[in-house]
């Protein structure tokens, strides 16, 4: 049975204390309990935006470049269901005024027939890619993957039949707990294979970077200069608040995308 309204809107109220749980992932037995009961099995990867991905090295005349955004619109192609929520569960419980609130999650598989339809709907493959048009040019990044939190608050299942498809903004993701989230939760959610994050010489230390926000806290002044530490998870947001162009978000294997649905398509089964 799908979750009720009410429960859905109990999960909007307690949303902003997400870091209180986050932390209790960290305690003895609990964490592991926690770990199994809403992160069991979870693989999710930060696609970077395309427009400040760069790509290493050479491209000959006439390749052309698999982008980012191409992994998710395969997934749109290939599924036989498509369902948008009617808003984003965090922007709206964080109540966001920087990004659109109405441009909320696309589930694909056929688990997402079990949503409650009174949070969103099924729409075809050409609403779904253009839902997804929408939400890059309202600046938002996209998450892919398996992530079981989504099925147990929808209450929907199996979750090997629910692939997630967020659209987030620096300011309200879910995933800011990921620096006080036990080390093992966090791993699970992974930057995108064949990217690199870079701060080049035009650095000037203004700490733009950091004062903007890094959602994972990836980022740390070193004397005059940002320095960017493994726990990035290559969104990209960095690189459009530098006043100076000074970090570049680097593509340095152009042949990513055939691992990514793969590995993707080992977790769920969108057909």
């Amino acid at each position: 049975m799908a979750s009720p309204v009410w429960f859905v809107s109990l999960v909007k109220r307690t949303f902003p204390q997400r870091f209180t749980l986050a932390r209790l992932t960290k305690a003895p037995l609990l964490g592991g309990l926690l770990d199994r009961w809403l992160f069991g099995g979870d693989d999710i990867i930060y696609l970077p935006k395309d427009r400040v991905v760069k790509v290493a090295g050479e491209v000959s005349a006439g390749e052309n470049v698999v982008l980012p955004s191409r992994v998710v619109e395969h997934f749109i192609e290939k599924a036989n269901y498509h369902w948008i929520m009617n808003t984003c569960i965090c922007r709206e419980s964080s109540g966001c005024r920087d990004y659109p609130v109405d441009l909320g999650c696309l589930f694909l598989g056929e688990a997402a027939m079990g949503i409650n339809p009174r949070l969103g709907r099924r729409v075809g493959k050409d609403e779904a890619l253009e839902h997804l048009r929408r939400c890059r040019e309202a600046g938002l990044f996209q998450l892919i993957g398996r992530n079981k939190l989504d099925t147990v608050w929808l209450n929907v299942k199996p979750g090997n039949r629910l692939l997630t498809i967020c659209n987030c903004c620096p300011c309200c993701c879910l995933w800011k707990m990921i620096p006080v989230l036990s080390e093992e939760i966090g791993s699970k959610v992974h930057r995108m294979p064949g990217v690199e994050v870079r701060v080049t010489e035009r650095c000037k230390g203004c700490g733009t970077c950091v004062k903007e926000g890094c959602f994972v806290q990836a980022i740390r002044m070193a004397g005059d200069r940002a320095v960017i530490g493994e726990e990035c998870r290559g969104c990209g947001h960095c690189v459009e608040v530098c006043p100076h162009e000074a970090i570049e978000l680097v593509l340095t294997d152009t042949a990513f995308m055939e691992d990514l649905v793969k590995r993707i398509a080992t977790l769920v089964d969108v057909t």
